[in-house]
């Protein structure tokens, strides 16, 4: 039905004898047969402090605008979050903080409003001496929101090889594990993750395997 629309345009512009459309009314004429908006050239894609999202398209809506923004910062770490007002920025003040931190993403809101998010590879003040490694009821290394009777796991990383862990260390380094390990800080972190990994399943697995 549009194809055949379509075809009866063109013989009437033929006939008509008009000249060429231009790339632009051609835009405009497809837009009404298929009922697809048209966007004129130039035209920004995403209207300044509505709906964008993404740190190139929060820079790009707000590169023309003097309207001032309430900027927040959502830091996530590896347990814990905080939310941070940073206060009322003009727009190139916030393009050049995001510049600066490229690693950051960010979206408007429909307020108009800048909310950043960061994450951080580090424990938040309130989970730390809060938080445990141990082992779940599957036999996963987990993270732990307090000790690990309490099964409230904030995140799994492997699998271990319990077999393969209790012949090669001693019981009170599995002990101390199946119990719980309190995490103070980002070095006890890495350091008691970098420890048992050595007994993940998938790591074990390679080093028993016998040889050709």
């Amino acid at each position: 039905m549009q194809f055949s629309l379509w075809k009866q345009i063109k013989k009437r512009l033929r006939r008509a004898k008009r000249p060429i459309l231009s790339l632009g009314c051609w835009a405009a004429l497809a837009a009404a047969i298929w009922n697809v908006p048209a966007v004129a050239d130039g035209a920004p894609q995403h209207p300044a402090g509505r709906d964008a999202s993404g740190t190139a398209a929060v820079i790009e809506s707000i590169a023309d605008s003097n309207v001032p923004h309430e900027v927040y910062v959502r830091r996530i770490y590896i347990c814990g979050e905080e939310t941070e007002r940073l206060g009322t920025m003009t727009s190139r003040k916030v393009i050049g903080l995001l510049r600066s931190h490229p690693e950051w993403s960010a979206e408007i809101d429909q307020d108009g409003a800048v909310r950043i998010v960061e994450r951080i590879e580090d424990l938040a003040d309130t989970c730390r001496g809060q938080v445990y490694i141990g082992l779940d009821k599957q036999g996963n290394v987990a993270l732990f929101a307090g000790p690990p009777k309490r099964e409230k796991v904030i995140r799994t990383f492997f699998q271990i090889d319990i077999q393969y862990m209790e012949s090669s260390l001693p019981k009170d380094r599995v002990d101390r594990l199946i119990e719980g390990i309190r995490i103070n800080d980002i070095d006890e972190y890495n350091s008691v993750l970098s420890t048992y990994s050595d007994y993940a399943l998938e790591h074990s697995e390679k080093v028993m395997k016998p040889a050709d």
